[in-house]
């Protein structure tokens, strides 16, 4: 197991824990399941063991998605949310329009030990709204693509750093597929083309990768964006056509193709990490790695969230400056530890943990870490966000182009409808 805490961190979090005296109880909620919720549960018990006597965090765990994010909204409007929440940076826009979050002040920043210069520019950006801080990005978590380095080396796709080579550009990726697949393999890519609204974190990349752009409300395709959005659509449609995507492929199928061999690429999000890492550990997995999506067109740009750690406004009940303390006490903590986090394959958010040696080592989370400097995030507007009314408008549209039942452009129209009609 990574080490959890660095010598730096143990020092940081001395230092922050004696700006709080008495006992203090922070009510903590999250949406963390599978492997994120087992590392997090171990974060928060080290955390309350290092704080024994002084903070304690009483850790509540809810439904992922709309059932969270409407919970935390209610219960703030009558006083009755948490201390401190997980929270993605794509929904942070609504939760502004909503009352529903306090804003992190400049002491708070300086009392976890923290300044904008911690983060990389995107994902600080992320939290902002309006010039005014919102929550503290805790980690990114793009997508990536996956390989399987020993059906790539068959084709001399593996360069002399161990890492995939010649796969930047429309026709060299497309020759890389066909070659695997000349080669034995049953597909040459598995991408999610059964549910539009996930396979729009690709198409989303795809577009920014074009200098396009998703705008916000009454301006959704600014400039020749809903062309450069149908050449996206149209690429992974072109996949499915040709025979190198399976059609009408789901989350845990792309997965399966992958882990049994039959795909040599998926495309997916870095929370997959831990299951290859466990599969190739036990020797029921070939080897493997992980690496940013490839330059299909003019730049280099990856689609990426941030789980975050943001204060609810709860409203007639102002937090004291005890709890307050206690609340930095805790994101901070979680900021300076937050290497462990990166075993469940996320990127920390705090670069001094990032530019860590012990990351560095940490594989293929390092390798894929460069595109920090190349991400996108969801446009700032009340209907983005994971589990948000654009990625609905893109599932909706999107799922029959993939698969060839309507051509790009006709979906991108459809997606321009449905988010018109949101106002």
């Amino acid at each position: 197991m990574y080490k959890m805490t660095l010598k730096a961190a143990l020092i940081s979090t001395a230092l922050l824990g004696t700006a709080v005296q008495a006992q203090e109880t922070v009510e903590w909620w999250d949406f963390l399941g599978g492997g994120d919720g087992v590392r997090m549960k171990t974060l928060i018990d080290q955390f309350n063991t290092e704080h024994a006597g002084s903070i304690t965090i009483n850790a509540t765990t809810l439904d992922w998605g709309v059932p969270f994010y409407t919970k935390v909204q209610t219960s703030a409007a009558v006083g009755e949310g948490p201390d401190v929440m997980t929270y993605h940076a794509s929904r942070i826009p609504l939760a502004v329009s909503q009352g529903t979050l306090s804003p992190i002040t400049a002491e708070d920043m300086a009392a976890m030990g923290l300044t904008a210069e911690s983060f990389a520019p995107a994902t600080w950006d992320a939290v902002n709204v309006d010039g005014v801080q919102y929550a503290v990005p805790f980690d990114t978590h793009p997508i990536v693509l996956y390989y399987n380095k020993e059906m790539l080396d068959a084709v001399g796709l593996i360069g002399a750093d161990g890492l995939p080579q010649n796969l930047n550009g429309i026709d060299n990726f497309n020759a890389a597929l066909q070659a695997l697949k000349d080669n034995g393999a049953e597909w040459g890519i598995a991408q999610v083309t059964a549910d539009g609204g996930f396979a729009f974190r690709t198409i989303y990349s795809m577009l920014c990768q074009q200098g396009g752009d998703i705008g916000t409300d009454g301006a959704w395709f600014p400039g020749d964006s809903s062309a450069k959005l149908a050449n996206a659509v149209g690429l992974i449609a072109s996949w499915v056509e040709n025979g190198y995507n399976p059609s009408y492929t789901d989350y845990p199928s792309t997965v399966a193709l992958f882990t049994s061999g039959a795909s040599p690429f998926m495309i997916n999000g870095v929370w997959e990490v831990p299951t290859m890492t466990d599969l190739h550990a036990k020797g029921e997995l070939f080897e493997w790695g992980a690496i940013e999506l490839p330059v299909w067109f003019d730049k280099p740009c990856t689609y990426a969230d941030s789980h975050s750690f943001a204060i609810p406004e709860n409203a007639g009940k102002p937090m004291t400056p005890e709890k307050r303390a206690a609340v930095d006490t805790v994101i901070g903590w979680m900021l300076q530890n937050s290497l462990f986090w990166a075993t469940a394959g996320h990127i920390p958010a705090n670069e001094a943990v990032a530019q860590s040696a012990e990351y560095k080592a940490m594989q293929p989370q390092a390798t894929y870490a460069t595109l920090t400097a190349n991400m996108v995030f969801d446009p700032k507007s009340v209907n983005a966000g994971v589990a948000s009314p654009l990625f609905d408008a893109a599932g909706n549209a999107f799922t029959a182009a993939m698969n060839g039942e309507v051509d790009a452009p006709t979906a991108v129209q459809e997606m321009l409808d449905a988010l018109n009609a949101l106002q």
